[in-house]
């Protein structure tokens, strides 16, 4: 498993490529530009063309340079994981010696880019110890019974059965099984990925009492790959040992997309979770002119806004969801000069809607931009140089925008 690097040169002639996009009419507004158009230049934007590009430049190597710690830490943390069943641990419980599990190839590559940004070295997900010891099966009897109040507890726990994770059960287990006199299963359901470390109370089944023993709760936790960690703590009497559900062995196999679910909690089955597709359309438009630059139009006639993601405050989009949209904008100048509308995408300016005249007559232009977007994208449109014209019964100046695809 390896990872791309960028060095800081690539993205710096990347970074100038960008800034060598920025339209021409920034140079001729400075030395051509009335009085007012100066004026308003000034006002809004105060370096000169110079130390915008330098700024531009420095921004993107400041991000490449966060870009590279963050994509080193990733590649430690999976290297000392993968390496981690090379390494064997003191701690025993019972008869069976404890290591950390590998994490799986498929659980690794389910990982998003979101998960590895924000995995800490505390997170049990990726820090446990495995707890693979068969006479803590549901479906298995011993003559000599276990007790889990003599073992030394520490840490996060995920258990397995011969080498298949599983996890324990939600059923009162018969008694004198999971090798001891009173199992001990989990007295409430399990937590869903968003709760994140949660207690649950654990119960000791024992003559026909399925909460006859009322032990210390533990901690739980779900982790993306279907998986449970668990923190166990010594229970308040012997014999009591924690139960590891044979039945769940099949929640292992289920996919990033599948929930493992079960109406009697015996048979479990990996059920397709259901996506509530999102609905994302917006139309918004300016009733009236705007001349020379204005760093974000104030588009203040919104007549559809499905989804509510344009903001009628701050005139930008923001991404509700992760997924693919289409963007348009348009401008209509009715005098000499040229005219200059951008679409800026987390701060990027990524497209143009140019209109020149050189006569006096009105021209409009319309463009179009479909991108991919993470969940709280920005995007809003400016107008770098010229003149847009707009009325209240026209809609000659707009920005709207769809989600095409989730």
């Amino acid at each position: 498993m390896g990872f791309e690097i960028w060095t800081i040169k690539t993205v710096v002639v990347m970074a100038v490529g960008v800034v060598t996009m920025l339209p021409s009419c920034i140079v001729e507004s400075v030395g051509n530009s009335s009085s007012t158009e100066l004026k308003l230049w000034d006002f809004e934007v105060k370096p000169s063309v110079t130390q915008t590009t330098l700024a531009v430049v420095y921004k993107e190597i400041d991000r490449l340079r966060r870009e590279q710690a963050t994509i080193r830490q990733q590649q430690e943390a999976l290297k000392h994981m993968l390496s981690s069943q090379k390494k064997e641990f003191p701690m025993t419980i019972g008869s069976t010696a404890l290591a950390p599990y590998p994490l799986t190839t498929q659980e690794i590559e389910s990982w998003s880019s979101e998960d590895t940004d924000s995995m800490p070295n505390f997170d049990p997900c990726y820090r446990y110890t495995v707890l693979d010891q068969t006479w803590r099966a549901t479906n298995t009897s011993t003559k000599h019974k276990m007790c889990d109040r003599n073992a030394n507890w520490k840490g996060w726990y995920r258990l397995f059965y011969k080498g298949k994770s599983l996890q324990m059960p939600e059923r009162c287990p018969p008694v004198d099984k999971c090798g001891t006199h009173a199992p001990l299963w989990l007295a409430s359901s399990h937590p869903r990925r968003s709760d994140g470390i949660v207690s649950r109370r654990v119960c000791g089944h024992w003559k026909k009492q399925c909460c006859a023993f009322k032990s210390t709760p533990i901690k739980v936790k779900k982790c993306r790959g279907n998986y449970y960690v668990y923190q166990f703590v010594k229970p308040t009497s012997c014999h009591l040992a924690y139960c590891a559900d044979v039945n769940t062995i099949v929640c292992g196999r289920c996919r990033r997309s599948e929930s493992c679910v079960s109406r009697d909690k015996i048979s479990w089955t990996c059920k397709r979770k259901k996506v509530i597709k999102r609905q994302v359309h917006f139309f918004a438009a300016i009733p009236t002119s705007i001349t020379g630059k204005v760093n974000r139009i104030k588009y203040s006639s919104v007549t559809v806004n499905v989804g509510h993601a344009f903001n009628r405050k701050t005139f930008t989009f923001r991404a509700p969801v992760k997924g693919i949209y289409q963007f348009f904008f348009s401008t209509q100048t009715t005098s000499g000069g040229k005219t200059d509308l951008w679409l800026v995408v987390n701060g990027y300016w990524v497209s143009v809607s140019h209109t020149q005249v050189t006569s006096p007559s009105s021209v409009g232009s319309l463009r179009t931009y479909m991108t991919f977007l993470r969940r709280g994208g920005l995007v809003y449109v400016t107008q770098n140089c010229g003149n847009s014209w707009a009325n209240a019964a026209s809609s000659t100046i707009i920005f709207g925008g769809s989600l095409l695809s989730q």
